[in-house]
């Protein structure tokens, strides 16, 4: 070969606010304008190496696993994140405001979901077949659970997770303006689990991770709003009487004795 290669760095910014962002000028010359995006959009946006290598790093920041080395873009030893193309689809704009306790009686709740304590301190995170997308375990009330949340949630983890859970506590909730619905979030320690079951309501079969709060965050894509919730969620790990979960790689929950 002519020309064998060469080497490329993708280093990590951090996370900017809007007074940092504020401060870009823009160089004379050949920079016309910077731009935000959802990481789903790079694909259509750069090269289709520069993407990669671009989706790779986002997603070895969110794996704390330290530097990862890759090949035209694509990791030598790729974890699960890599291996299921997490932030390859757009995530859902669930950028809502966040109101601790119960919801009004005149908000009609949709959703329930819940953040979900391994003994260590880590959070259940379900990703989605296909898309990668990630979510936490919970989904919308039936008429069996008869208007109670918590039988909600119990019952969407086994479904979703084959998981159960004790001690709920709930932490608040977040609303659609648009919509005028509220969608609640509760803790809850996980007591054990099973292999992964194909969701009665959709089919699916999950992949299941442990991930710090933030970690889940991140996959989240919910922005700066989630870091009212994080302090409830965190509050209620202490509650529970859980450690703080260390940053660490996310781990795939693929044996039901291996948490």
């Amino acid at each position: 070969m002519q020309f064998p290669g060469e080497l490329l760095h993708v280093f990590d910014g951090g996370v900017w606010d809007d007074d940092r962002i504020g401060e870009i000028r823009l160089p004379p010359s050949e920079i016309t304008a910077v731009e935000f995006v959802e990481p789903a959009r790079l694909p259509e946006l750069l090269s289709p190496a520069d993407a990669r290598r671009a989706l790779s790093a986002l997603r070895a920041r969110i794996n704390s696993a330290g530097r990862a080395l890759l090949e035209n873009g694509q990791p030598i030893a790729p974890g699960v994140l890599d291996r299921l193309g997490v932030l390859r689809t757009a995530r859902p704009a669930y950028h809502y405001t966040w109101h601790p306790g119960p919801a009004p009686h005149d908000l009609t709740v949709t959703q329930v979901w819940g953040w979900l304590f391994a003994p260590d301190g880590h959070v259940l995170v379900l990703l989605e077949p296909n898309t990668a997308v990630a979510i936490l375990p919970g989904g919308t009330p039936e008429e069996h659970d008869h208007d109670d949340p918590v039988a909600t949630l119990r019952r969407e983890t086994e479904e979703e997770a084959a998981a159960r859970i004790i001690n709920p506590l709930l932490l608040g909730h977040v609303t659609d303006p648009a919509a005028q619905r509220g969608y609640l979030r509760y803790a809850a320690a996980l007591t054990d689990i099973g292999p992964a079951q194909p969701d009665p309501a959709t089919g699916h079969i999950y992949t299941r991770i442990l991930a710090t709060p933030e970690q889940a965050a991140e996959l989240f894509g919910w922005g700066p709003a989630t870091a009212h919730q994080l302090a409830a969620v965190h509050q209620a790990c202490r509650q529970l009487g859980l450690p703080r979960a260390t940053r660490q790689p996310v781990t795939e929950l693929t044996d039901p004795n291996a948490w």
